[in-house]
């Protein structure tokens, strides 16, 4: 099976506090619609950090500066492995502008379930709510 190296940017209102995190409905591809945290494939040459900062200022054309490494997260989908590296970060310049997705919220930590996430994603979540105020 494939595996698709891949990052994804936990982007909360401030690292230190984390009182709300920001998440993109998927706009394209067979997982449309549901809900992800923004990032995209590693390039050659590139490490994890450099790949997130390059995908959010692609998709969403903001400026982000990445914090510690959240977890990775090893998920089978049907056709491919996914391996993704998940870092808190933070919007260091620009707004948040919707370059691919077709949908976005800012979530509270009681608001984490209430989106569809991937299947991948959702791993994430019980991790993510015990580091949010």
């Amino acid at each position: 099976m494939k595996t698709i190296r891949v990052v994804a940017a936990v982007i909360c209102d401030s690292i230190e506090k984390k009182t709300k995190i920001f998440s993109t409905a998927r706009g394209y591809g067979e997982l449309k619609g549901g809900w992800e945290f923004p990032g995209g494939k590693i390039e050659k040459g590139e490490t994890p950090q450099e790949a997130i900062v390059r995908e959010i200022k692609e998709e969403l054309d903001a400026t982000i500066s990445v914090g510690e490494l959240i977890d990775t997260i090893e998920y089978d989908y049907p056709n491919f492995h996914l391996s993704m590296d998940c870092f808190w970060c933070e919007v260091k310049s620009g707004k948040l502008k919707l370059l691919e997705a077709e949908a976005a919220k800012w979530l509270t930590k009681e608001e984490l379930d209430s989106v569809n996430w991937l299947p991948a994603d959702i791993t994430l979540i019980d991790k993510i709510r015990k580091e949010m105020n």
